[in-house]
């Protein structure tokens, strides 16, 4: 069962250690249109810090003061969307950056499907339920069901991240995943200035 805190900002002196799995959770996938509504956080140990984002301007402080942080790395699954909308709600991130989507792309060349729960179950034996993926998590007051959801996305990543480095290692494939982590945050830049639909490495 998942193990959640629900806050609307990070408790003060809350430490989360050398690196924290982040998710996030909006109102759609569109980031000139839609908004941030929850921000997931866990250590690896267990623990997921639920951060409820309000309509109204919501600083943070805590959450933004981790998120620039430099000396905490970020573990992401799919960073690219999930780093765009942070860093459009809170500014820069800093950190080392870890994705297991491109991680996995690199590594389990075996299959096409790299989604989190793919991820979980043949890694982790671990079956996570996606039912909450696209319910609306604009509400004031969430459902237990949407929280349970919300924290299952951060409470593993962690494991799968170290799974996915082995993978990378055995394969000579490390230096090249890094350096893809090391660009998302160009990606980014490019999707918040509008090319987000556009490769513009294509011929």
């Amino acid at each position: 069962m998942a193990v959640y805190h629900y806050h609307d900002d990070l408790p003060d002196g809350l430490a989360l250690g050398q690196s924290v799995a982040i998710d996030t959770e909006t109102m759609g996938l569109k980031l000139t249109r839609d908004r941030l509504c929850l921000v997931q956080l866990s250590s690896g140990d267990g623990n997921a810090h639920l951060v409820q984002i309000a309509a109204q301007p919501n600083p943070a402080p805590n959450l933004k003061a981790l998120l620039a942080n430099p000396d905490i790395g970020k573990i992401f699954h799919f960073g690219r969307f999930d780093l765009a909308v942070l860093m459009r709600e809170f500014g820069e991130i800093n950190g080392h950056i870890y994705c297991t989507k491109i991680a996995s792309k690199l590594a389990r060349t075996y299959t096409d499907r790299h989604g989190l729960s793919e991820l979980a179950r043949e890694l982790l034996n671990i079956d996570m339920s996606k039912q909450q993926q696209s319910s609306d998590w604009g509400r004031d007051t969430l459902s237990e069901a949407q929280l349970t959801y919300a924290a299952s996305d951060v409470l593993y990543l962690h494991q799968i991240a170290d799974r996915l480095a082995e993978m990378l290692a055995r394969l000579d494939r490390t230096e090249l995943a890094e350096a893809c982590f090391a660009f998302l945050h160009h990606r980014v830049q490019l999707d918040l200035a509008g090319f987000d639909d556009v490769d513009i490495f294509h011929h």
